[in-house]
């Protein structure tokens, strides 16, 4: 049983049809963006939290670079390239230790940086030199310390644990382990994928394929936060760019429907074990609660312990931007 320690919404609204991972990761829409565009959430909160730990970066991405550009759209924004999510993919693992390398040496060639950037920064106005300190800051962080790199191996965890998160391709369970033991390192934001939802045709034949294993992924996180005594710490999201069409089309598929869609809560110390809102019969409209996404932003800015009516963030024009547009965290949750 795990209902009560998860959180259904089945009346998101506020959604556009636009094929992007934008709103997902920003709590925005990409119209009318301010100068320098929306940062996303993980950059928000780099921003405003920091690193916990200089091996760990704050915010840290673990879905792969998409053929369609449109999902790779949300960014750092305004916020500058010092708050981009770390993406420890590819070759770029095997880096992360000195590989022989003394830590006196190391420093010497980190004075050596130093002197070779101190001449540009006066000049620099794009915040390009504080993005390069962060990014150097990170390298060396990570160079001196193996908490990421230990974090990033899957080998440490227990085989009996990988079991419960699943097996399957697309593979659900590597990602989320890494995801738990990045925050457990130190990571305060970590996104993922999981699967290709876009089911325009055999709807039924690709949901039985990726929702068990999607199942299985996402409950057994929950079940592990809970039993490491991290779920009032760490919240956990599901959710895609809008929903389908309450209607099958002639190829068995269900097509982009942006007027509903849903999403899955979890952990986060809030009022788990309740399902929010609900559509008509047809499964087309909000009916009962309808949730703007805001919303959902809203509720986990609060558990980072962030006020939405307070705060605020400076995009490039020197104006304070609120991190969502007037919207509560939801009161059935906190």
């Amino acid at each position: 049983a795990m209902m009560d320690k998860l959180v259904p919404i089945r009346s998101i609204v506020g959604m556009i049809d636009e094929h992007t991972d934008f709103h997902c990761l920003t709590g925005h829409l990409s119209r009318n963006q301010p100068p320098g565009g929306w940062p996303s959430f993980g950059s928000v909160i780099s921003k405003l939290q920091g690193a916990k730990d200089p091996a760990v970066p704050a915010y840290i991405g673990l879905e792969p670079k998409m053929q369609h550009r449109p999902y790779n759209a949300a960014s750092s924004g305004f916020l500058g390239v010092a708050h981009r999510s770390f993406h420890p993919e590819g070759d770029g693992k095997t880096d992360m230790t000195l590989n022989g390398i003394t830590l006196d040496r190391l420093a010497d060639r980190k004075s050596l940086l130093g002197s070779f950037d101190r001449f540009r920064r006066d000049a620099d106005a794009s915040g390009l030199m504080e993005g390069l300190d962060s990014f150097n800051q990170q390298a060396f962080g990570m160079l001196t310390s193996s908490k990421m790199a230990e974090a990033l191996d899957l080998q440490r965890e227990d085989k009996r644990t990988i079991e419960r998160y699943g097996q399957g391709d697309p593979k659900p369970h590597g990602d989320a382990v890494m995801a738990r033991r990045l925050v457990e390192a130190g990571a305060r934001v970590v996104t993922c994928s999981f699967g290709f939802w876009d089911y325009h045709g055999s709807n039924f034949q690709s949901a039985r394929n990726d929702l068990p294993m999607l199942d299985q992924g996402v409950t057994a996180l929950a079940e592990d936060l809970h039993q490491r005594g991290l779920d009032k710490d760490v919240s956990v999201i599901v959710w895609g760019e809008f929903g389908r069409t309450p209607t099958i089309n002639k190829d068995a598929g269900r097509d982009h429907w942006p007027n509903v869609s849903c999403a899955l809560l979890a952990c986060g110390g809030m009022k788990t074990g309740q399902v929010i809102g609900s559509t008509d019969r047809l499964g087309g409209e909000a009916h009962d609660r309808p949730v703007h996404f805001q919303e959902v932003f809203a509720t986990l800015y609060h558990n980072m312990g962030i006020d939405v009516n307070k705060v605020t963030i400076t995009d490039l024009a020197g104006r304070p931007q609120y991190l969502v547009d007037g919207h509560q965290p939801m009161k059935e949750l906190v």
